[in-house]
């Protein structure tokens, strides 16, 4: 019972913290982004690249996270089996 109650809270907490996370982190590389340009306009292209691979990275740790829920989503049982157990 110990690691379905473990699994379920990787399952339910895991993603949210991924999601908010990452959402945090592209705020912060597009403010870091918009200020250096704003700095130096000149060198706004090469800014925009860099910060276009750093969002992709950011991203894709997400979707890595989204394919880890859905993977340990399936291994946890329906909740009419863990109360059949129960009683």
């Amino acid at each position: 019972m110990f690691y379905l109650g473990m699994l379920a809270l990787a399952v339910g907490l895991g993603l949210p913290i991924a999601v908010l996370s990452a959402g945090v982190a592209q705020g912060r590389i597009g403010a870091a982004a918009m200020e250096a340009m704003a700095r130096q306009p000149d060198a706004a292209g090469p800014i925009r690249t860099g910060m276009l691979i750093a969002l992709a990275f950011v991203e894709s740790l997400v979707i890595y996270a989204l394919l880890i829920f859905v993977l340990l989503q399936g291994r946890l049982p329906q909740v009419a089996d863990i109360l059949s157990k129960l009683h």
